[in-house]
């Protein structure tokens, strides 16, 4: 059985990552990139659907486990009565001479005497797969199945034992005693690695700490929370993919928004929406260069007809993400169906239009030069957002029911239209900007005419309906009303009713079970841990800042002993939920961080920069 979502720690090289829990076990690895097949998916199913366990013989959960400072490397350390032994697991970061993803292991003896294991099954295509293994040489395992090859490696003095189904590693370490694995993929028609000496192993890992350390050292946060901001900026880092700069929503695939459940989703894509916090939370941390990049991908990705903007593409900007349905895999404590894909792909979501226009605006207020191109896409984007903007869509939580007038679609439509304003104005646009004024004016309007509920005194969720949105709390953050509007301040009020021990629900009124009525899929999910620090935004735009302080510690307090969040957090059971670790939770606490602290090293406020978020 999988470890529990918030037992999990997350290690990577900038292309793909893996998940190592706490019982010393790599559950789960794509290769090789974030959005291929899995080659250890145990964590959706079983040990023979893939995993490595590399752990001290009979012990099931380590005593303690660590980021070596700023880093990706995870150190892990088991103490039992006969010594102690440390687990050091990271992914170098690939180089021309080496352009493939490598998973390193190292035990070391810290004090006394420990017998430990390794074993390891590989399985391809999300552990549907077992692959012919062979060993190559007494240092060197090999498995083969269609295009995919992985190779383990270990070091002189150490023999693997190789069955149909397993790798095994038997071997004992005494205090100073390294042992070193390393685990790599690689296109089936290349020929093997050569096994890394021990020494070649130790620059490695320094190569790699030196990385991560070096790019830890430019970040730009002094205030309080100081830790939990670089580590969320650091996992930031570590979901994008280095060759495009499009950063995935989550490094994981189906893990359940609620427990046997049906709301398991692939999150190892990029959404379009996340682009407007992502910018900015990279901005305001000093990653200017990931911001480039990310701004360049956007425009790439959403580069041609307008009518064909996806909600979400590819690391490498693929259009085609079609939805299966894994049958062979059980799910994460039986939360079926697995699905690969997401079929939101194909959604029309009218929010993405205003998100990718208010991206563009924050790029273009942070500095960075627009081009002809980038110019003639904002054009067309905004000609057919004015096409568009009067129809139902599925909205920003992809309901798989029937498409409705939600309002924050429509308040992001209007976001579309006020960028166009302020963009027409810097470029010397002239010529356009009434059109965008009037239309800018005719969405403020309605909005309010039809999105506001005199009787619930907050906006709704959707024209005509009762329910409330944690996405209302970002109208005063787009700029839509100020926040010392009674209709901002009534809305802040009326979130109470999403509620729950604390924590914020998307939507959906906790007093009736947070039951969904948008869609037929069933049950419940978890309070939203970025609906969360929203809510704490919103406190602290409409003058309560020790409420807000009071929600985003709450919130620093369920990260998990590695600083990392998933989705959704279960208050009652005291559990993480859906897919980890989660960009948007990660990019919501920084944002908060800076909204309530800002950074003392250069004196500015968050409260100044609430507009381009």
């Amino acid at each position: 059985m999988a470890c529990r979502i918030e037992d999990y720690a997350l290690v990577g090289d900038l292309e793909t990552a893996a998940l190592v829990g706490a019982d010393g076990s790599v559950d789960w690895w794509c290769a090789p990139r974030f959005d291929s097949p899995a080659c250890l998916a145990a964590l959706l199913g079983d040990p023979g659907h893939g995993r490595w366990l590399i752990a001290p013989v009979g012990r099931t959960r380590c005593t303690r486990r660590s980021y070596r400072g700023d880093t990706l490397v995870l150190d892990t350390v088991w103490e039992s009565l006969t010594g102690t032994v440390r687990v050091t697991d990271f992914m170098p970061p690939r180089s021309p001479s080496e352009d493939a993803p490598r998973i390193v292991r190292v035990v070391e003896g810290i004090a006394g005497r420990v017998d430990v294991r390794s074993e390891l099954r590989v399985r391809f295509n999300h552990g549907s797969i077992v692959p012919w293994i062979r060993s190559v040489d007494r240092r060197t395992v090999a498995w083969v199945a269609g295009p995919d090859a992985a190779y383990l490696s270990c070091e002189p003095g150490v023999e693997p034992v190789v069955t149909p189904d397993r790798t095994t590693v038997d071997f004992t370490v005494t205090a100073g005693r390294r042992v070193s694995f390393v685990l790599g993929w690689r296109p089936s028609h290349n020929p093997a690695p050569a096994a890394a000496p021990p020494s070649e192993i130790d620059a490695t890992l320094t190569r790699t700490l030196d990385l991560w350390n070096d790019w830890a050292a430019a970040l730009r946060y002094e205030g309080p929370a100081r830790e939990a901001v670089i580590r969320s900026l650091l996992t930031l880092k570590a979901l994008t993919y280095a060759p495009t700069g499009g950063i995935v929503a989550a490094a994981t695939a189906s893990l359940p928004e609620s427990l046997g459940g049906q709301r398991n989703w692939d999150y190892r894509f990029c959404w379009l929406r996340d682009s407007t916090f992502t910018l900015s939370c990279l901005l305001r941390g000093g990653c200017r260069r990931e911001a480039l990049a990310w701004k360049d991908w956007l425009v790439r990705a959403v580069a041609g007809d307008p009518a064909d903007l996806q909600p979400l593409y590819g690391v490498e900007g693929q259009r085609q993400l079609p939805e299966t349905h894994a049958d062979w895999l059980p799910g994460y404590e039986n939360s079926r169906p697995v699905r690969f894909g997401n079929a939101a792909v194909d959604q029309f979501q009218l929010d993405i239009y205003g998100e990718v226009l208010n991206t563009v605006y924050s790029a273009v207020r942070a500095g960075v030069a627009l081009d002809a191109p980038d110019w003639a896409l904002v054009a067309s984007l905004l000609e057919y957002l004015g096409k568009r903007w009067q129809e139902p869509d599925e909205g920003i939580w992809e309901v798989r029911g029937p498409r409705r007038h939600f309002v924050h679609s429509k308040v992001m439509a209007w976001v579309g239209a006020d960028r166009a304003v302020r963009l027409a104005r810097v470029a010397g646009l002239r010529g356009s900007l009434g059109h965008w004024q009037a239309l800018r004016n005719e969405l403020r309007a309605e909005i309010c005419a039809r999105g506001w509920s005199e009787e619930q005194q907050s906006f709704t969720q959707y024209y005509g309906g009762h329910q409330v949105d944690a996405t209302a709390l970002l109208i005063p953050r787009l700029g839509f009303l100020p926040a010392d509007d009674p209709r901002v301040l009534g809305t802040v009020r009326a979130m109470a009713r999403l509620d729950d021990h604390g924590f914020l629900r998307r939507y959906g009124d906790v007093r009736d079970g947070g039951t969904h009525e948008l869609d037929d899929l069933g049950g419940t999910e978890g309070s939203f841990v970025a609906c969360t620090f929203w809510y704490a935004d919103a406190l602290a735009m409409t003058g309560r800042p020790d409420e807000a302080r009071a929600v985003f510690e709450r919130v620093l307090d369920v990260r998990n002993d590695v600083g990392l969040l998933a989705e959704e957090w279960d208050p009652v059971a005291g559990r993480q939920l859906g897919n980890m670790p989660q960009a948007l939770s990660h990019v919501a606490l920084v944002n908060t961080a800076f909204t309530l602290y800002g950074t003392r090293r250069h004196g500015r406020t968050g409260s100044r920069h609430l507009a381009v978020a």
